[in-house]
């Protein structure tokens, strides 16, 4: 069985809630790119994403989606004009052979991060979804079998700009079940502090770990780890300036706090040097930026290091938060999985059936492939509003 065609597909979704919520001062988030101080990056306040989708001759088809918050323009155009052409003809039973033909074919030129990675993700994570309908079985099972059929979650985020309005809704959570949460934050230190501690005294039952967003020098984030050591805290992701791996080596030996680091990566060679260098306790890849193939290849030289996997899940829709649930029930040493809520449900909109979430954990998706199914006139029409 042959592949056939490749479609991609650009989608801007607008919601009444931006991801990470408002402003700190309350304030929507503007149209257009924006950074978000104290972070650094770029974000957009609709929800923006790459799906690809990848036809065999017999007309079945499997989806891909690549994590592009913003631009998605960009890694879509590399589908078309390098990944789908080497597609053509190939075998639509073999993903893992596909991917090592589409990785090398700008490897030498360095390009197996950015924007490239995140198009070669999306269209591996389409080639595993059509082998799973194709063979009719589940893309767990084609990984080798599901350690589990339940994904424990955290939930991610508390998106409202004070801390009594967060420590509401970390209670709120907590009486629905959840189990713990991460906490999106960078405003300094003594202001983080504050926001675990409103929270905590609102939902003493949750754990609390905090998302950094790459804000802080090394001698304030010593501070911030020993402080959250001490509160009996999860985890830190993030804390230092993403390419500082020896930074985050520094401080992982000074820290009784676990550092989870991978969002930024894309590849098994950057996972192995990090984990040499002993510089991340927790993984953190996100299969819409890694694929699938390279997901479990970083999963297993995670375990050779003893460290625990816990997958990267952010702005994500319906194809992406399958793909990592599939890729998670196959990780032996699975950690957690990231729950966005608000992500949950925009990602829906292009699902004929949402995928079934509780506050502290997703059952894995049944069916063939990636167990989902796509609403394509859904997409089409999103793609057209762009």
């Amino acid at each position: 069985m042959q592949i056939a065609s490749v479609e991609t597909f650009t989608l801007k979704i607008r919601h009444t809630d931006a991801y990470l919520g408002a402003l700190p001062d309350g304030s929507d988030v503007p149209a257009g790119y924006q950074v978000r101080a104290p972070w650094r990056s770029l974000y957009s306040p609709r929800f923006e994403t790459l799906l690809v989708k990848v036809v065999a001759e017999d007309g079945t088809a499997g989806w891909g989606e690549a994590l592009a918050p913003v631009a998605p323009e960009v890694p879509a155009r590399i589908v078309d004009l390098l990944l789908a052409p080497a597609l053509m003809g190939q075998d639509a039973l073999a993903p893992r052979p596909a991917w090592s033909r589409l990785r090398d074919l700008m490897r030498e030129r360095g390009h197996l991060v950015g924007h490239q990675a995140d198009a070669l993700a999306a269209v591996d994570t389409a080639l595993w979804d059509l082998a799973g309908r194709l063979r009719g079985a589940p893309v767990a099972a084609l990984l080798g079998g599901a350690f589990r059929d339940r994904l424990p979650t955290y939930v991610s985020g508390l998106p409202r700009p004070t801390d009594p309005e967060r420590a509401e809704l970390a209670a709120d959570w907590q009486a629905r079940g959840a189990r713990a949460v991460k906490l999106h934050l960078g405003h300094g230190v003594a202001a983080d502090l504050a926001t675990v501690d409103a929270v905590r005294a609102a939902a003493p039952a949750l754990r609390i770990a905090v998302d950094a967003h790459w804000a802080y020098k090394p001698a304030e984030a010593r501070r911030l780890t020993a402080a959250m050591a001490d509160r009996d805290c999860w985890f830190l992701e993030a804390p230092l300036a993403p390419e500082d791996e020896d930074g985050h080596r520094r401080l992982a030996e000074r820290s009784a706090l676990p550092l989870a680091v991978g969002e930024t990566l894309r590849n098994r060679y950057e996972f192995a040097r990090w984990l040499r260098g002993n510089a991340l306790e927790i993984a953190q890849p996100d299969v819409a930026r890694t694929g699938i193939t390279e997901a479990m290849a970083i999963a297993e030289l995670s375990s050779a290091h003893h460290v625990p996997v816990a997958p990267h899940h952010s702005v994500g829709l319906g194809v992406a938060l399958a793909a990592g649930l599939h890729v998670s029930a196959a990780v032996e040493d699975l950690l957690v999985f990231e729950y966005q809520p608000t992500s949950t449900d925009v990602g829906s909109r292009i699902l004929r059936t949402p995928l079934t979430v509780l506050p502290d954990h997703f059952p894995l998706p049944q069916g063939p492939g990636l167990g989902i199914d796509v609403d394509e006139e859904a997409v089409r029409h999103l793609a057209e509003k762009d």
